[in-house]
């Protein structure tokens, strides 16, 4: 049986984030499409229902239990029920995380932000699509800081950095990159790679974010020359090593 790339599906993608809609992320890069995999992290209605409402609050308030009390109560849940989500705070900003990509996929499938016919290179494709997922922050790069000393926990590294990842993965799928083996594995530790650091330098940026989309123009340039230098599959998976080690730490991870 036949292996091929995991490329995420539309229809496991929407505005609303619920269940496995929005949180879900591959848990290997290979598989076989008879055995797919269940979602790492999923959420019941309820759950579902105070995050979302929550995430309306977090501008003000952050990603806190303030935040999520909030977001009960607007719901016409108790206070008390925030106790339904064990992880708190980082199920706030894991639920954040993966809705931003749902709404991502939006963006391209239902409001055209990019013409997937057309010839534009992959890498300004990349570029946008980095631009449109960093503006989703804006109203939140306040609070951004400490969302990733949140994440910077060692339990809750794992799974920031595989939503990282899973962001990687749609944007290279969503600007019609067709690579396969090892450079399916490097591009997406690229992208990630440029979105972490992108997403840490815009915390300091003004609201124009024109300084920031600089530094992903030179961060994209840059990945790309240090890609067409790597030949072989020793080098790629130096290469990928090197990358995944520093990953975190581009974005701001204490690790």
């Amino acid at each position: 049986m036949a292996l091929r790339p995991r490329f995420p599906p539309s229809s496991r993608l929407s505005l609303s984030p619920r269940l496995s809609q929005s949180s879900y992320r591959p848990s290997r890069l290979y598989h076989s499409a008879l055995h797919p995999d269940p979602p790492p992290h999923h959420y019941t209605n309820s759950q579902s229902t105070i995050l979302s409402a929550a995430l309306r609050h977090v501008p003000q308030q952050g990603f806190t239990r303030n935040a999520l009390t909030l977001g009960a109560r607007d719901a016409g849940f108790l206070d008390v029920s925030i106790q339904l989500l064990p992880r708190a705070e980082f199920d706030l900003i894991l639920f954040w995380l993966a809705s931003r990509r749902g709404l991502l996929h939006a963006r391209v499938q239902n409001d055209g932000l990019l013409d997937r016919s057309d010839k534009t290179p992959v890498d300004e494709k990349t570029r946008i699509l980095i631009m449109e997922r960093l503006r989703m922050n804006s109203d939140i790069k306040h609070q951004w800081q400490d969302a990733l000393a949140l994440m910077s926990l060692a339990g809750n590294i794992p799974l920031s950095l595989s939503e990282l990842h899973a962001l990687a993965s749609d944007i290279l799928y969503l600007a019609g990159d067709s690579s396969v083996d090892s450079a399916w594995y490097t591009k997406r530790l690229s992208v990630a790679a440029v979105y972490a650091a992108a997403d840490v330098y815009m915390t300091r940026d003004s609201a124009d974010l024109v300084a920031t989309e600089a530094f992903v123009r030179r961060r994209i340039a840059d990945t790309k020359a240090v890609g067409e230098k790597l030949t072989g599959l020793q080098q790629c998976l130096g290469f990928m090593g090197t990358t995944a080690v520093g990953l975190g730490r581009s974005w701001g991870l204490k690790i």
